[in-house]
């Protein structure tokens, strides 16, 4: 073989081992892939949930900022019980009435008289009447009185002036009803106001309430009670939705968040294709809180935009793109969602007690320190809780973004993903910083996504875009009545009682916002330790 040829065939080697290098380092990356989606979905299965690790589940796992427990001598005394927690002592040997006051105190009390029968006042010994030496509870128990369906028949007097009526000129007067809900149907506010609470509240979805009504010796249509949820919804609940959309707006930090939905019958779409409720609530800011819904056909961020309009604050969210579009607000990133991404980083298994810390634990350990000092700050005033974040926080901060430059994780990877989403966040994630009433993570507006959630895995989809939009409005009276701290059945027959003589008076509608003082008396959920009492006498 000529030089040439060896030359050749030498070139050839070569290119044939860089690209089986290649193929070796492509698998590489997909072996380490799957092992990372086979862990993830183990620890799906299998693995504690909570994303507030402890060292001993990972035990080589360094505690970055807990050098003290490292230190602590085992042999040093406790502290006695009353030092541990400021003003706690443990209870020992509660007695069952204590625990009653505890559980039962909003609950109006009722008393159950049981006196001595008259044949045994008299003493048996002498023959004398005794008289009343005192009293005692001796058990307390819950009463529970069920539903009860009433016909209730408006009559409406009619009176005329009987010395004109002689006169073949009488004045006939008629007394004043009260507005029906709806013009010619018998639904009364407290009918749908128990629909809207089952469905809304107790997730229940409409056929099943069907079948109760049917209990109760009423037949009512699943149909019917749709039929009443939307008209109500679009003619009484929605005024009240709009005005607390205006005091949403005119706050200075909201809460953003989305989630599928899916609504059988819209006009040029599949029932397949997948819609979106949209939720935003207030933030931390000492105000009334306000939570509200809305619904849209698309995960388009122009949504978040147009429901925006006007507001000029900051606006805590998830990482999803579609929020670049809102330009005039501060957007501050969610670190409960970064804290996510390492947690799901980590190692399916736990390590021995001497292996090095994994760069997804080290992550993890600074998002958890920050949450840590969160909660310290959690009382503070809105100065003071700044401060003590600019102190405490920037510094973890500052040893977070330095440490995460020199990371170089293999692509592919769950720790990849939670580089690249931290990196994708960091233009964010410092913003909670410069006001105190910010929040570090977009809670808020995921609990509120919650009850939406669990409602939909009753109901599993809206039939038709009316309804999803009532569903919305409904919803947001209900969220925002819960956080105010409302009794919601209450609150709901309470709006629907009223609308029907306040839908074009805007101040009257401004006393049914859930913070009004008429609200708050009539529908109020009572304080822990008030009791209201009756008396059920029995001689």
């Amino acid at each position: 073989m000529s030089d040439q040829d060896q030359a050749v065939s030498g070139n050839n080697q070569q290119e044939l081992i860089k690209q089986l290098q290649k193929t070796i380092d492509e698998l590489r990356l997909d072996n380490a892939s799957l092992r990372a989606t086979l862990d993830k979905l183990q620890k799906m299965l299998f693995a504690p949930h909570s994303e507030k690790t402890r060292t001993k589940d990972f035990p080589g796992q360094m505690s970055l900022f807990d050098e003290a427990e490292s230190e602590a001598d085992p042999s040093a005394k406790e502290p006695p019980v009353s030092t541990l927690v400021e003003g706690y002592a443990r209870k020992k040997g509660r007695s069952p009435k204590s625990r009653y006051e505890e559980i039962f105190s909003s609950l109006p009390v009722e008393k159950v008289y049981c006196s001595v029968a008259d044949e045994d006042r008299v003493c048996p010994r002498c023959g004398s009447e005794m008289i009343h030496l005192g009293e005692e509870v001796v058990r307390e128990e819950l009463k529970i009185i069920p539903a009860e369906v009433k016909r209730i028949q408006y009559v409406q007097e009619t009176v005329i002036c009987d010395t004109c009526k002689k006169n073949d000129m009488g004045i006939i007067t008629k007394a004043q009803v009260p507005s029906p809900l709806f013009q010619h149907s018998y639904a009364s506010p407290s009918t749908v106001a128990h629909i809207m609470y089952q469905k809304y509240v107790m997730s229940n979805p409409l056929y099943r309430q069907e079948k109760d009504w049917e209990q109760m010796g009423v037949q009512i249509s699943r149909a019917t009670m749709a039929n009443w949820i939307i008209k109500a919804g679009q003619d009484y609940i929605q005024p009240v939705f709009e005005a607390m959309h205006r005091h949403l707006i005119e706050r200075g930090f909201i809460n953003g968040d989305e989630t599928p939905c899916q609504v059988l019958h819209e006009e040029g779409r599949r029932p397949q294709q997948k819609s979106y409720m949209w939720l935003y609530c207030t933030g931390e800011d000492g105000l009334p809180p306000i939570a509200l819904y809305e619904y849209q056909p698309s995960r388009g961020g122009y949504n978040a935009n147009a429901f925006l309009k006007g507001f000029d604050g900051f606006f805590t969210c998830d990482g999803y793109q579609g929020y670049n579009v809102l330009k005039k607000v501060t957007r501050c990133a969610c670190w409960a969602h970064i804290r996510r991404y390492w947690f799901d980083a980590l190692p399916g298994k736990k390590g021995t007690s001497d292996r090095s810390p994994e760069l997804s634990e080290i992550g993890l350990d600074y998002c958890n320190k920050l949450f840590d000092i969160e909660a310290e700050l959690k009382d503070l005033s809105p100065d003071d809780r700044k401060a003590g974040r600019l102190e405490k926080e920037r510094p973890i901060l500052d040893a977070f973004w330095k440490w995460l430059e020199g990371l170089t994780p293999a692509k592919g990877t769950r720790l990849a993903r939670a580089v690249k989403y931290t990196w994708d966040q960091k233009p964010y994630a410092e913003n909670y910083l410069l006001d105190g009433r910010c929040s570090i993570s977009n809670n808020l507006a995921e609990n509120c996504a919650r009850p939406y959630v669990i409602g939909r895995k009753n109901f599993l989809f809206h039939d038709t875009v009316n309804g999803a939009n009532a569903s919305a409005a409904i919803y947001s009276l209900i969220e925002t009545a819960k956080r105010n701290r409302l009794n919601v059945y209450r609150y709901l027959n309470t709006v629907l009682l009223y609308m029907p003589d306040y839908i074009n008076e805007p101040d009257g509608i401004e006393e049914l916002m859930p913070w009004s003082e008429m609200i708050r008396s009539t529908c109020g959920m009572p304080e822990r330790g008030t009791e209201r009492l009756t008396s059920n006498k029995q001689e």
